[in-house]
């Protein structure tokens, strides 16, 4: 692939930029943005939020929603990485598989409930039982279970040490109310979610429309601040041309679907305003390394060397995927713990190197492969486009997720364009083990490896934790089991106006958003 500028060929987006921009300048003033103190939101080509309780559900929207209507035990500062509280206060820990927790007090749930012990209890014991189907498990598994230890404290029992327990705490363990919860259970919460966050919800028609609303009681000290915004309108728009048209058609304020094509003529037009920001997903192009498909060149590590000295992942990242993305050699996201940028091998892009490699593993000529893909078609095609240049034909099959995920666990993909998003957890073992430690979705099947990430992900010690970390780092990467690609952005676009910032995690903060 080359650098070569992208051409100004129309599009449907250009159509309909233009569609709308014509309707607004002609039309009365739009009914969305800062006059009402609402923020209408548009979200949802995806799929609708699975369920509104936030363990029964793996919509990215739902961790969205999540964020805004409840709140976690402790909060991470994203700025600095650094652990604050935010309904616990302070904490300790006895030993490495018990901590003790002291909860802040005058906290109030949206139904009148007032917070305390009970209801730290009641959601972790409830979300430890594996009868109860909480769909994430590994945000749980380590759960014990917890006991009251006073109206306000409580110690929570671990099945093991949890080197990545304030991760956990203060990302996807939110906190119910217990009477609540306990008479209405997940189909009610989906009803009618019931939280302590700075937005209460006032209306759900499932699938379509959610009302937020300002939590007034919500002065008592949170690291996340009180609401700026009086009222979020959520709505469910999967198609994504439909949210354009809304947006410039003054139906909506803000969307996170669209391409990165879609923003840049988004943003030239007045009134409209966007950001690519970089997300904590990356790319990889994963092999076959260990004959799961019995596929035999991608077996041979030289020839996984080609492949990784033929593509060009600079150019994709710059060209293709645009914004604040960046070429990442780890098989993790720089920012999460454990991820050594110095422990990586670095493979420049250098076709000659690339053909050499292949002549010297016996394929002078190059060889036919299959290359899988859920994602943007585009990316792909650039990487087939690179191995032609070295002699390898690659043929795109492209599918959705679930159904490349079950190819994937049926050992059928020699070679496979994926992603991951590490559930926005800031920490190495989110990623990486996932994928090395023996499991459907390990191509590799290196023991040394799994015993390396095994000690990264349940060491107490932090060092050793690194030790093991960084091991496997270079062992990944010198051995190619995986092609590092480049970090994923995400593409905003709102009106002018709405004070807005992206996160690495993926995730607004509508609470922290205000009008100018």
């Amino acid at each position: 692939m080359t650098n070569t500028p992208r051409t100004g060929k129309s599009s449907p987006i250009a159509t309909v930029c233009a569609t709308a921009l014509a309707l607004t300048l002609s039309a009365p003033a739009a009914l969305a943005g800062p006059d009402d103190d609402t923020l209408r939101i548009a979200w949802g080509a995806t799929g609708p939020i699975d369920n509104l309780d936030a363990y029964f559900n793996t919509n990215r929207t739902g961790i969205w929603f999540a964020r805004n209507v409840w709140d976690t035990l402790v909060f991470r500062d994203l700025e600095n990485s650094s652990y604050e509280p935010l309904l616990a206060t302070s904490w300790t820990f006895p030993d490495d598989k018990t901590m003790d927790l002291t909860l802040r007090e005058g906290v109030v749930f949206h139904n009148g409930e007032p917070f305390n012990a009970d209801d730290v209890v009641f959601t972790l014991n409830f979300i430890a039982d594996p009868d109860n189907g909480v769909l994430t498990r590994n945000n749980v598994d380590w759960i014990e279970r917890a006991e009251r230890t006073g109206d306000y404290s409580v110690r929570i029992h671990m099945t093991r040490p949890m080197p990545q327990i304030f991760e956990l705490l203060s990302g996807p363990i939110v906190i119910y109310p217990d009477d609540y919860y306990a008479e209405v259970g997940p189909s009610g919460m989906n009803e009618m979610p019931v939280g302590t966050g700075p937005y209460r919800v006032t209306e759900v028609v499932p699938a379509e429309r959610y009302t937020l609303e300002r939590n007034a009681d919500y002065t008592w000290g949170s690291p996340k601040g009180e609401a700026s915004i009086g009222t979020l309108e959520v709505r469910e728009i999967a198609d994504v041309q439909t949210q354009v048209a809304e947006l410039l058609g003054g139906g909506i304020d803000f969307t996170a679907d669209i391409s990165s094509d879609q923003l840049e003529q988004i943003i030239g037009l007045p009134g409209f305003d966007g950001a690519q920001s970089e997300t904590m997903r990356i790319s990889y192009l994963g092999f076959d390394a260990a004959g799961r498909s019995e596929f035999e060149p991608v077996q041979d590590v030289r020839v996984r060397e080609a492949i990784a000295r033929a593509v060009n992942r600079a150019a994709i990242s710059e060209n293709l995927v645009r914004g604040d993305s960046r070429v990442v050699n780890t098989p993790c996201f720089p920012t999460q713990f454990g991820c050594d940028q110095s422990a990586a091998t670095v493979w420049e892009y250098d076709p000659d190197a690339a053909r050499a490699l292949l002549a010297d593993a016996g394929y002078p000529d190059g060889f036919s492969i299959d290359l899988y893909s859920y994602r943007s078609p585009a990316w792909s095609e650039a990487i087939i486009a690179d191995l032609a240049e070295i002699g390898i034909d690659a043929k795109l099959n492209h599918m959705g997720y679930f159904a490349l995920r079950d190819l994937q666990h049926e050992g059928k993909t020699p070679l496979y364009l994926m992603d991951w998003g590490s559930f926005s957890i800031n920490d190495m073992s989110a990623i990486t083990s996932r994928f090395f430690t023996l499991g459907p979705d390990d191509f590799a099947r290196d023991d040394e490896l799994a015993a390396w990430l095994d000690t990264g992900d349940n060491a107490s010690d932090p060092d050793k934790r690194r030790a093991a970390y960084a091991d496997a780092i270079g062992r990944i990467t010198s051995e190619i089991y995986w092609l590092p690609m480049f970090s994923h952005v995400r593409s905003y676009a709102y009106v002018d106006g709405l004070n807005f910032k992206g996160f690495v995690d993926e995730i607004p903060r509508f609470y922290a958003y205000s009008w100018n």
